[in-house]
C-alpha cells in the first residue's frame, strides 16, 4: 500500500482523532487543531488524502521496531525474540518468553496501531457524506474504510479480546467515558463492516495503479478469517471458496498460486499473482534515525539477519542485521527435509562449518534466521536517509497459500466436502513437489507451518487451534491466561477501561 501512499499527503497533524502524534494513546487525544480538522474534506481529493492516511496505519512501525510481524513471531514457537541480548527490546523479549505484564510487553503498539487506523476510518466515514464527489468513487471510499476497520478489530479482539468498540470519532471527555464491548458485538460489527463493504469494492484492483488497495477478494479473505476464529465453519469455507476459486488454478479474482516458491520472496516481485493483502515498502522514503516510524522503508530487512555477518566466496550477500526472531531448532528440524528449507532458513550453522561465512551469535542463538526477510546487499540504499530503515522488500498479510488451507481447516473441522480439502491442501504441497496427503487436520496444521513459516501467522494458528499451551508452555505460556495480551497501561489511567482479568483486572 506504500507505493499508493506515497503518492499523497499524509494528514497527521490535520485530522485531530487518531491522526496526531504516532505515540499519543488514542484515549490521550485532545481537542486540539479542531478547526484544522473541520476545514478538511472539502474534496475528493482531500477524501483520497484521507483514506491514504487509513492504509498508511496497515504497515505501521513503531519507533521502539515494534511491527505486527515482529511481535507476533517472537511470540510463536517458530522463533526466540533474540537480538543482543536479554535486554534488547524489552517488550519483544516479555512476549517471547511469556513474562509479560500490563507494563512491560508489546501491548502498548498494538493497541495503538490499531486504534489509529479505526480512528482514521470512522472520521473518514463521518465526513464521506458530505464531501463533493461522484457517488460512486464516494461508495469506494466508503467500502474501503469500512473494510479497514474491520480489519483493525479484527487485530485488537484476537490480541486483547475486550477492547472499546467506536464507531464514530470522539470530541473532549468523550474519550474518557470509553468502556469495552462484548467480544461478540465487536465481532458483529467486523461482520457487518465486511458484508456492507464487499459489493461496493472492485472485483480486482490495477497493480499498476492501485496495489495495496482492498479488493472484493481482500475483504472476503479477512471475512472468512473473521469467521474462522468463531468458529463459523460452513461460512468460513464458502467466503475462502470464492477466494480461492478452484485449487491449482487462477481464481475469480485473479489469484493463483505461482509455480516457483521461491519467486515469493523476491524483492522485485511485488504484487504478483499470489498477493492478497500486502504491505508495500519502499527505499526512497529516506527515513533516518530521527523518525522510525516515519520512514517507509522494511526494518524487518535490518531487523533479522546475523549479527556481523561475513560474506566469504560462495555466502549469499545477506547485510548484517540486529540477530532478531533466530529460528527455533524444532522449526529447522521440522523443515529440514522440506523443498521450502532453503527459501525459508538461513543455516549459519552449515555456512561457518563449510567456511563461507562468519557471524556473531546473539541471544538466543541457534544459528537459523529467517531468510524470507533477511535484508541484501544488492537491495542496500545509498542515497539520502539510513541504510538500515530503507529496505524495499514488501511484505504479506495474507496470500493465496494461507487462503487455501485455512479453506481445507475449515472443511474439515466443520465436516464439509473432504475431497475439496484435500484439494486445497495438495495444491499448496503439488508447488513444491511433495506427494499428496490426506486432509486431516494434523496434516493440515503442519502444512501450514511449512508454508507460512516467519510470515506472522503462527501464533494466532496455535492459539485458535487451542495448541499454544502445548506448543509454548516450555517458554512459559500459561493456558487461560496467554491467549490474551494485557490492555496497556497507559489505557487505564482516568479511563473506565478495566484490566484483563488474565492479569490481575476484573474484565
Amino acid at each position: 500500500m506504500k507505493r499508493y501512499i506515497k503518492s499523497s499527503v499524509l494528514l497527521t497533524g490535520i485530522l485531530i482523532l487518531g491522526l496526531q502524534s504516532c505515540s499519543d494513546s488514542f484515549l490521550e487525544l485532545k481537542p486540539r487543531g479542531t478547526d484544522l480538522e473541520e476545514n478538511y474534506y472539502k474534496n475528493g481529493q482531500e477524501a483520497y488524502n484521507g483514506l491514504v492516511a487509513i492504509y498508511d496505519v496497515v504497515g505501521y512501525q513503531a519507533a521502539n521496531y515494534t511491527t505486527k510481524i515482529l511481535a507476533t513471531s517472537a511470540a510463536s514457537d517458530d522463533h526466540y525474540a533474540g537480538g543482543g541480548g536479554s535486554s534488547d527490546l524489552p517488550h519483544l523479549q516479555a512476549w517471547s518468553n511469556y513474562s509479560l505484564t500490563p507494563a512491560v510487553g508489546p501491548q502498548e503498539d498494538l493497541w495503538q496501531r490499531n486504534y489509529m487506523g479505526i480512528m482514521r476510518a470512522n472520521v473518514l466515514l463521518q465526513k464521506l457524506p458530505d464531501i463533493p464527489m461522484s457517488e460512486q468513487e464516494k461508495a469506494r471510499f466508503t467500502a474501503e474504510s469500512k473494510a479497514l476497520r474491520a480489519y483493525f478489530y479484527f487485530d485488537l479482539i484476537r490480541y486483547f479480546r475486550n477492547v472499546p468498540l467506536i464507531e464514530a470519532p470522539l470530541a473532549g471527555d468523550e474519550i474518557y467515558q470509553v468502556t469495552q464491548a462484548d467480544p461478540a458485538d465487536v465481532y458483529a460489527l467486523i461482520e457487518k463492516d465486511l458484508n456492507e463493504a464487499i459489493p461496493d469494492l472492485p472485483l480486482t484492483v490495477s497493480r499498476l495503479n492501485e496495489a495495496g488497495r482492498f479488493s472484493q477478494g481482500t475483504a472476503k479473505a479477512i471475512l472468512g478469517k473473521v469467521y474462522l476464529q468463531q468458529e463459523k465453519f460452513t461460512q468460513a469455507a464458502a467466503h475462502f471458496a470464492d477466494v480461492n476459486g478452484t485449487p491449482g488454478q487462477s481464481s475469480p479474482y485473479g489469484y493463483r498460486l505461482l509455480e516457483n516458491y521461491g519467486d515469493i520472496f523476491q524483492v522485485e516481485n511485488k504484487f504478483n499473482a499470489e498477493s492478497i493483502l500486502e504491505i508495500s515498502f519502499t527505499n526512497t522514503s529516506v527515513g533516518d534515525w530521527g523518525c522510525i516510524q516515519c520512514t517507509e522503508g522494511n526494518i524487518l530487512n535490518i531487523m533479522i539477519g546475523p549479527r556481523s555477518y561475513g560474506q566469504g566466496a560462495g555466502a549469499p550477500d545477506y547485510v548484517a542485521g540486529w540477530g532478531f526472531l533466530p529460528i527455533t531448532q524444532n522449526l529447522a528440524d521440522v523443515m529440514r527435509n522440506d523443498p521450502r528449507y532453503p527459501h525459508t532458513i538461513i543455516d549459519m550453522n552449515q555456512l561457518v562449518a563449510e567456511g563461507k561465512a562468519s557471524y556473531t551469535p546473539g541471544y538466543m542463538d541457534t544459528g537459523y534466521f529467517l531468510k524470507k526477510y533477511a535484508g541484501r546487499e544488492s537491495n542496500r540504499w545509498s542515497g539520502a536517509g539510513t541504510y538500515e530503515l530503507n529496505f524495499p522488500q514488501n511484505i504479506y498479510e495474507i496470500r493465496l497459500a494461507d487462503t487455501y488451507l485455512l479453506e481445507a481447516e475449515a472443511l474439515v473441522r466443520g465436516g464439509g466436502d473432504a475431497t475439496r480439502a484435500g484439494a486445497l491442501l495438495n495444491a499448496v504441497r503439488r508447488r513444491v513437489g511433495l506427494d499428496p496427503v490426506s486432509a486431516t487436520i494434523e496434516n493440515i496444521k503442519r502444512e501450514r507451518r511449512l508454508e507460512l513459516a516467519g510470515e506472522g501467522h503462527r501464533w494466532f494458528d496455535l492459539v485458535r487451534w487451542g495448541d499454544a499451551p502445548t506448543a509454548l508452555g516450555d517458554r512459559g505460556f500459561v493456558a487461560g491466561k496467554h491467549e490474551v495480551l494485557p490492555i496497556p497501561l497507559l489505557e487505564l489511567d482516568n479511563t473506565l477501561l478495566e484490566q484483563n482479568k488474565e492479569y490481575g483486572g476484573t474484565k
